[in-house]
């Protein structure tokens, strides 16, 4: 592995389908714990670019009225399964696609209200991003 010589910009989502429910995603890079679907950002790309590929390729879902939400710093936290620094743009969208194909990042896949959330294994930033949200 190439050691990390700068802060990795990435983009994550918050996807809602029509009935308002949440895409969560567990994946053994953030321990079993359920999180939001998203990656980095390719050097020349937009970030919404970015964004619809990152979700295409982990998803399959074709997203749409994309907003940005916040940001976080992540710092070699022991959450991930490797060291790493990141700086998380996350977004909330929606999406009208019912096939989830889900690549070799996730395990398995939710759709929850956001009443459900406090009962599930979530990864601390998706949980950050979660209640950011719902505070805003």
């Amino acid at each position: 592995m190439v050691k990390q010589r700068y802060p990795e910009p990435t983009v994550g989502a918050m996807i809602f389908n029509p009935e308002g429910r949440l895409f969560l995603m567990k994946s053994h890079k953030w321990g079993d714990k359920y999180a939001i679907p998203g990656g980095h950002i390719e050097l020349g790309e937009t970030m919404i670019n970015a964004l619809r590929r990152e979700i295409k390729e982990e998803t399959n879902l074709d997203i749409h009225n994309i907003q940005f939400l916040c940001f976080q710093e992540f710092i070699y936290d022991d959450v991930f399964w490797e060291k790493r620094h990141f700086i998380f743009f996350d977004y909330v969208c929606e999406t009208h696609s019912k096939t989830v194909i889900l690549n070799d990042e996730a395990q398995e896949y939710l759709w929850v209200s956001l009443s459900e959330i406090s009962v599930l294994p979530i990864e601390p930033y998706t949980m950050k991003t979660i209640q950011y949200y719902v505070k805003k």
